[in-house]
């Protein structure tokens, strides 16, 4: 009764907006779903007062039925798609507030992930306004609960690290909001027997340049630009290689020097980890072959940051 691809936000929110989470050449049926982390999760799901479930059910049983024909006629699966979301809605009435109501959390849980803890003071503008830390310990809370009840993609979003100025405050205060709740993630995951079965990986689409960037012609220099060339990312529980470092950059880095990875090997390995064969993930969209670790690119799983599990 839940989606099976949730996103949740924390921060400033997210230059690329909605496109981040879209199915993109695939059906919108798998296109992820926003969840807000306090209050009704999605808005205006909840039935008006006074009108019946039956009432509803009904609606939407003429409305499917409308869209049976349109798809038996056409053929389009964004049809397929509308039809099977307008169900998952009316499924999730009743799922989705059990779902965000944490109060039969215990306080020990709560102090682990720092909910209730207070915000950090030193930010700048740069990072929004509101509770951050609160919010993104929030979501990963969610997070470990959605995993319980079955969700099998779960996209926590923070933002901004997008520093191009104020990295003195603004990259502290983005740890102080990040460190505690991640880390009690993996721990709540691995007591509860959940990590071995499910994939942690933390990181964003670039890095930040080693040189300083100035962009405001200020007496200091405090940020840094995009860096595509060198980044790093980890990864936690479902297959990786617990306690390994893969690669390494130049002494200032700008380069990798050792063991570089492309982001699609990165997700064939991704989907190695999840019992599945890249190559065999094609999909034909608008007349071209479209595969997520890339047609014309010769792609790899990276064998070294897989678990080396024993078998009997």
């Amino acid at each position: 009764n839940l989606p099976g691809y949730v996103v949740l936000t924390s921060g400033r929110g997210s230059s690329g907006g909605a496109t981040l989470w879209s199915s993109g050449y695939l059906s919108s049926v798998h296109a992820g779903v926003l969840l807000r982390n306090q209050g009704p999760p999605i808005l205006n799901l909840e039935l008006p007062p006074g009108l019946p479930t039956s009432l509803e059910r009904s609606g939407l049983d003429a409305l499917r039925t409308l869209n049976t024909q349109s798809f038996e006629r056409l053929g389009d699966p964004e049809i397929a798609g509308r039809i099977s979301n307008y169900e998952l809605a009316f499924r999730m009435q009743s799922a989705a507030p059990e779902l965000t109501d944490i109060s039969d959390e215990t306080q020990a849980t709560l102090d682990a992930y720092g909910v209730d803890r207070p915000e950090p003071k030193q930010r700048s503008g740069r990072v929004g306004a509101g509770s951050h830390f609160s919010s993104f310990a929030r979501n990963c809370l969610l997070a470990r609960r959605m995993v319980e009840r079955g969700v099998r993609f779960i996209n926590i979003i923070f933002a901004s690290w997008d520093h191009h100025s104020n990295l003195d405050t603004d990259l502290h205060y983005n740890a102080e909001c990040v460190d505690q709740p991640i880390a009690a993630l993996i721990r709540d995951l691995k007591q509860r027997g959940l990590l071995n079965d499910t994939l942690v990986v933390w990181g964003g689409e670039f890095g930040r340049t080693p040189l300083g960037e100035n962009r405001n012609n200020s007496a200091n220099v405090t940020g840094r630009d995009h860096h595509p060339y060198a980044f790093s990312m980890f990864m936690a529980g479902g297959g990786a290689r617990p306690g390994y470092t893969h690669g390494e950059t130049d002494e200032v880095g700008w380069n990798p020097v050792e063991k570089p990875v492309h982001v699609n090997d990165f997700q064939a390995t991704l989907l190695q980890m999840f019992g599945l064969n890249h190559l065999k993930l094609t999909v034909r969209h608008q007349g071209v072959d479209k595969r997520l670790t890339n047609i014309t690119r010769h792609s790899e799983v990276i064998s070294d940051l897989l678990e080396q599990r024993r078998t009997a």
